[in-house]
């Protein structure tokens, strides 16, 4: 059964879903480092810059045109990824994540994901369950075009709805750290032939088990997904 099968209404405008990943007073330097982070990972994965580059502060500012704040806060996110090693007195240089480590992290992704999942299968509100259809719907279209970057940036909202759905902002919390580490490998991914529409199915059965209340069937449905965005990124690193 898909979402299609579902009994739905008009939906309403999509509600906005709470921020647990980022504080409000510093939303524009956090971005801003966001963005750094996003590009310099896409560059160590696609392997542009190689396992043993150094990364300076400073040339990094020149380059993007900005301080040095935002490129110190992109660099420790990359060290928390795995992607940068922080040598003392020798400055950042790049790094790659071991097998062990790498799988270590999507395992405590699943399980997390699949456990925010259970809970808001149980917890979500009406309004909120009508913004996640929307959301869903919105990366239906998106599959359909293309282009992996927005596709990514709404993926990214699907999730959070998810955590937020939860209901406990403690978990929401653990699961969005987590996810900053192994962000640009699943941001990697999205690059696989056809791998828009794979997610988007996969999204499919999660969002079902949720509207039906079905706690463990979205927890499976949700680790599954994540065992599998897992999967495609190990496709796409053989492959660049």
């Amino acid at each position: 059964m898909t979402l299609d099968d579902l009994p739905r209404g008009t939906l309403p405008a999509e509600p906005v879903v709470p921020r647990v990943d980022r504080a409000l007073p510093s939303v524009q330097k956090v971005t801003r480092a966001e963005e750094l982070r996003l590009q310099l990972a896409d560059e160590i994965v696609r392997g542009m810059l190689a396992p043993g580059s150094p990364l300076d502060e400073t040339d990094i500012a020149r380059r993007f045109n900005v301080s040095r704040t935002p490129v110190r806060e992109a660099l420790r996110q990359l060290v928390a990824s795995g992607l940068v090693e922080a040598r003392p007195h020798r400055g950042a240089v790049v790094a790659q994540p071991s097998v062990e480590r790498l799988k270590g992290m999507f395992e405590a992704m699943a399980e997390l994901e699949a456990l925010c999942a259970c809970l808001a299968a149980e917890r979500m509100s009406a309004a909120e369950r009508h913004g996640l259809e929307a959301i869903h719907e919105e990366l239906r279209v998106l599959s359909y075009t293309g282009n992996p970057e927005r596709f990514h940036e709404v993926n990214e909202r699907f999730h959070n709805a998810i955590y937020a759905g939860s209901q406990n902002g403690y978990i929401a919390e653990i699961t969005l750290a987590t996810r900053v580490r192994v962000q640009p490998f699943r941001r990697a991914q999205f690059r696989n032939l056809g791998r828009l529409a794979k997610s988007q199915a996969e999204h499919d059965r999660v969002v079902v088990a949720i509207m039906r209340g079905d706690k463990q069937g979205a927890a499976a449905a949700m680790r599954a997904h994540i065992e599998l965005v897992r999967g495609e990124y190990e496709i796409y690193a053989v492959s660049v």
